[in-house]
């Protein structure tokens, strides 16, 4: 029988997916959890599997289309079901009375009304919501906007091409410009000609966002705007490991098999403070702080259109050895693009490393919805009092971003160093790279 295909639920406060491409054709058979199709959300790229076998029927959603989660995007024809209802026309529509289609193909009005009598937010979604009372945008211009969201709804896209075409042609009115209030600031839901960006310059180039740059923009956004971010910074002396390290590696890497970076050292150090300081390993709601009790710990890697963060789910439980064969490997499917759904939900913390690029000193953004982000910057020798001389050591700085509603900034600092005191309490123990 055919059966619908929906866009998947991608991590918490995620409530839109876009269709990167699709791997399959309608007519081609489909293994059970073979890939499918390639969906793009909030710096995540991956590869959707079948939830079951059979044959792809109908594509509902081309490359390229914003959708909401639970959306259909596809039809199956399961295996052992018959093909007839799989191109019925109307296998695209929710058959959930709580969802009933906006419009029809035709671009019918929504119901018998005037735009001007049209609700102000018709069926919007959280981000489309989100965009609009950014821009200031007023009911009669929210309903001029064309939906080209299932049944009509008014994508992130429609938005934002919207506004796009706005700023590339600004019109004030004669009428507006002969009224006394014309010289007044724009209120809300009103005029937004202040706002407007200047025209390029010539040789200016735009260069459009692709879906992946686009949902990083969005949720960094999101995270500035929603989350009071407050940081602190630590100096770690990092000299007896990072030597210890560059004595072993190539024995650790003949015996274990992979490179075991010092990125899998702070993980685990991280790990531990995490356990210790339970609020750092948290989120916040309008109820009160949820505390998690799993540590699944993303690890930002960077790949050409942005930043991907990866999860090692459970990493409080694994040692140094296992860590680092973990990152190597999720890096490696990051920048292949094969990380699967499960690489990338259900992160509780975040580690990002501008140290690799050069950085001394960071102020990262949180990972919204967490409470925290750690940022490791670069390894530098520099002089250091020690005692009552100066020695050449190995530094660096750890910085911590927070949520100054879940915790305050002594706790902060305890986290902080409670890394510090494992990472520079190493003692090496032979041949061993576990701490």
């Amino acid at each position: 029988m055919p059966t619908e295909i929906k866009m998947p639920q991608l991590g918490e406060s995620v409530h839109e997916g876009t269709i990167g491409k699709w791997l399959k054709r309608p007519g081609d058979a489909v293994a059970k959890y073979e890939p499918l199709v390639e969906v793009i959300t909030d710096k995540v790229n991956v590869e959707m599997p079948s939830p079951f076998a059979g044959v792809l029927r109908q594509i509902l959603v081309e490359e390229g289309a914003t959708v909401v989660v639970g959306t259909a995007i596809a039809v199956i024809e399961e295996q052992g079901g018959g093909a007839a209802r799989a191109a019925a026309p109307g296998i695209a529509q929710p058959s959930s009375p709580a969802a009933p289609p906006a419009t029809g193909d035709g671009g019918r009005p929504r119901a018998p009304v005037p735009p001007e009598t049209r609700p102000p937010a018709p069926r919007l979604t959280p981000l489309v919501r989100r965009l609009v009372e950014e821009h200031r945008l007023s009911p009669d211009e929210l309903a001029s906007i064309p939906g080209s969201g299932e049944g009509g709804r008014i994508t992130k896209d429609d938005v934002l091409r919207h506004i796009e075409t706005q700023r590339a042609s600004p019109r004030p009115s004669a009428a507006a410009a002969a009224s006394p209030s014309a010289t007044r600031a724009p209120s809300p839901g009103g005029d937004r000609q202040a706002p407007v960006q200047a025209a390029p310059a010539a040789g200016d180039e735009l260069h459009r966002f692709s879906p992946v740059r686009r949902a990083i923009a969005e949720r960094m956004a999101q995270s500035k705007r929603e989350i009071p971010h407050a940081y602190g910074t630590i100096e770690v002396d990092l000299t007896v490991l990072a030597r210890h390290r560059e004595a072993y590696k190539a024995t650790w890497q003949a015996r274990e098999g992979v490179n075991v970076s010092l990125t899998a050292f702070l993980v685990r150090a991280a790990a531990r403070a995490l356990r210790a300081y339970p609020m750092v390993n948290a989120t916040f709601t309008p109820e009160g702080i949820l505390y998690k009790h799993a540590i699944h710990f993303g690890v930002g890697v960077a790949i050409p259109d942005g930043l991907i963060v990866p999860v090692i789910k459970h990493a409080d439980q694994k040692g140094v050895v296992g860590l680092a064969a973990e990152i190597a490997q999720l890096a490696a499917r990051a920048r292949d693009g094969k990380l699967t759904l499960d690489d990338v939900s259900g992160g509780t913390f975040t580690l990002t490393n501008p140290g690799v690029f050069g950085s001394i000193t960071s102020l990262p953004i949180i990972n919204y919805p967490q409470a925290a982000i750690l940022a490791a910057d670069a390894i530098v020798r520099r002089p250091v009092v020690v005692g009552e001389g100066i020695a050449i050591r190995d530094v660096m700085h750890l910085g911590l971003a927070f949520d100054h509603r879940v915790f305050d900034g002594a706790v902060a600092m305890r986290f902080l160093n409670h890394i510090k005191q494992q990472l520079e309490g190493f003692a090496p123990a032979g041949e061993s790279p576990e701490f």
